[in-house]
């Protein structure tokens, strides 16, 4: 049975109390309209007939009547010109976008072609040539050594390279990043590497002055950089090169190179006072030689990384290999975080982390990821955001962790008692150790507590020479040339004291590069948009005319 609307109808004694109250609402309307007294509207007059030039005022009246109205179309007329001209701009562009999909595959070829003779420097072939014309220009090359994994930033092929080519050039250990490793473990790698070559212990400046900091200590004056432009070791590495120059009487050039993320820029940045070489967390931010005036008497020329070699371990490869984390698949990393993970005590790895136990290393991923609330859509753990974020920790000076030196000595092949004297002819050795215990005795350390103990691999082995190096296509054509600009550099450039001159012209060769791959997308839309222009116009234009029509003499308002 159908439900019956509910009845409208009304009790008297209802009705007629409504009724009663409406009465009662307009006396006092009436009441208070007569005692502010009735105002009523104007009319309008009209032109009296008595008026002289009464026709010619009504004229007027009427044609200024007639240029509203026409004033009124006009408007209507280019607000619908104007709805035409956005409806085929619009059409145009998604019939350009599905021909660029179609035609996706043939373009691709030739503008990675045309990218890849730009993007040249990226290329490991480019960073060994590099690497090549720093080791022969150079009298004195510094090998920097990550502290809390000194064994493995050595490279042996490098060492052959430099004791074995004669002309007296000399080898030197910098042992980087000090302060991330406990004091007794540092005191230990000093004694053992200084068995092989003179080691300096240094801890570079984490940031330094330029342009950039003198506009943000201006917004922002809490900004503290006394703390973080700290640096120990460089008064007692200057005074060696010094040292060395003037045994030599001539002005000495010093090669600086290593694995990447050792902190070779860094080292040269904190030598010069300022920040003459860019620095960053992306590994491979230098890709060709530089030149860096320290004073008149030494040059420091910086270099590329050391291309390390793919026969490696997989911990090697995921700590020293020249890998852009944002373009490397997830099987890469997520494998390079498990060599990490089975390289460390557990359990100061859950300490350090505040996460409970974990059984393997995607448990592990996804216990951080919750943590640290790096989740999807629908709260999936982002494991792959989190594995590359968990890299560039273990890679930057963040972590502190630390590996014990061989309980015995025992020298490479390719150093023999002859050549460890040669290398170590020329330095003052007893005056190197005093710096080195001044220096060891004035920095912070981390507790061995929260140290986290490592097992390193032992030494591993690089690529120098540029006709050994294997291409991987797949990592360099795709990078990006929006990170180019901000690490590109100069083919061969040279810093005196001012530091801007680099910026400078690190910026003009960005633009070009831009400015090349600007043009060769372009030209690539222009052809596609000239061959389907016309058809598309005309198809347009009809729809137009079919759909559109409009009849301008009807008012639909």
């Amino acid at each position: 049975a159908e439900l019956r609307k509910a009845s409208k109808r009304l009790s008297c004694h209802k009705r007629y109390k409504i009724q009663k109250k409406i009465r009662e609402h307009h006396r006092k309307v009436r009441k208070e309209a007569k005692k502010r007294g009735r105002k009523k509207p104007k009319k309008d007059p009209g032109v009296p007939s008595a008026a002289p030039f009464k026709e010619e005022l009504l004229r007027e009246a009427e044609q200024r009547k007639q240029r509203l109205e026409e004033l009124k179309q006009k408007q209507k007329l280019n607000r619908q010109k104007e709805h035409e001209k956005k409806r085929k701009l619009e059409a145009k562009k998604n019939a350009a976008k599905i021909q660029e999909k179609a035609e996706g595959k043939e373009s691709s070829g030739k503008s990675k072609a045309k990218t890849k003779k730009l993007l040249n420097k990226n290329s490991k072939k480019s960073f060994c040539r590099e690497l090549q014309k720093v080791i022969e220009a150079s009298d004195v090359v510094l090998e920097v050594l990550d502290a809390r994994d000194p064994m493995g930033c050595r490279c042996p092929q490098l060492e052959q390279a430099v004791t074995c080519s004669g002309g007296n050039k000399k080898l030197l250990l910098v042992l980087n990043k000090t302060d991330l490793v406990p004091k007794e473990n540092l005191e230990k790698w000093l004694n053992y590497l200084k068995k092989e070559f003179p080691t300096v212990a240094f801890k570079s400046a984490t940031l330094m002055k330029d342009r950039t900091m003198e506009q943000v200590t201006k917004r922002r004056a809490r900004v503290d950089l006394s703390r973080t432009t700290e640096c120990f070791g460089s008064k007692c590495l200057v005074k060696l090169l010094q040292e060395y120059g003037k045994a030599q009487n001539k002005a000495i050039q010093v090669g600086v190179v290593g694995f990447p993320n050792v902190g070779k820029s860094s080292i040269i940045n904190s030598l010069k006072g300022v920040r003459a070489c860019n620095v960053g967390l992306t590994r491979g931010v230098t890709k060709s030689m530089q030149i860096v005036h320290i004073d008149k008497q030494t040059k420091m020329l910086d270099s590329p990384s050391i291309i390390a070699d793919p026969s490696n371990s997989v911990l090697a490869l995921a700590l020293r290999n020249i890998i852009d984390t944002e373009e490397s698949g997830s099987a890469d990393v997520l494998e390079a975080v498990d060599a990490i993970l089975n390289h460390c005590s557990k359990q100061q790895v859950t300490i350090y982390y505040n996460i409970p136990d974990f059984s393997n290393t995607e448990e592990f991923l996804t216990l951080l990821a919750q943590k640290r609330g790096m989740l999807k859509k629908g709260g999936v753990p982002d494991l792959e955001n989190v594995a590359k974020l968990l890299l560039c920790d273990w890679t930057g000076a963040k972590i502190s962790y630390h590996s014990q030196p061989p309980g015995s000595w025992r020298p490479p092949p390719y150093l023999t008692e002859k050549k460890i004297a040669e290398m170590q002819e020329c330095f003052n050795l007893n005056k190197l150790e005093e710096e080195n215990n001044i220096t060891v005795q004035a920095l912070k350390y981390p507790s061995p507590a929260s140290s986290i103990i490592f097992q390193s691999t032992g030494m591993v082995n690089g690529t120098i020479e540029e006709n050994k190096v294997i291409e991987e296509t797949s990592e360099w054509e795709n990078l990006e040339t929006s990170k180019e600009g901000d690490t590109e550099e100069e083919d061969f450039t040279e810093s005196d004291d001012d530091p801007d001159d680099v910026e400078e012209e690190e910026e003009m060769d960005v633009k070009e590069v831009n400015q090349a791959l600007a043009v060769i997308s372009l030209t690539h839309f222009l052809s596609l948009e000239s061959e389907h222009s016309n058809s598309l116009s005309l198809n347009l234009d009809k729809a137009a005319d079919e759909d559109d029509a409009y009849d301008f003499n009807t008012d639909y308002v």
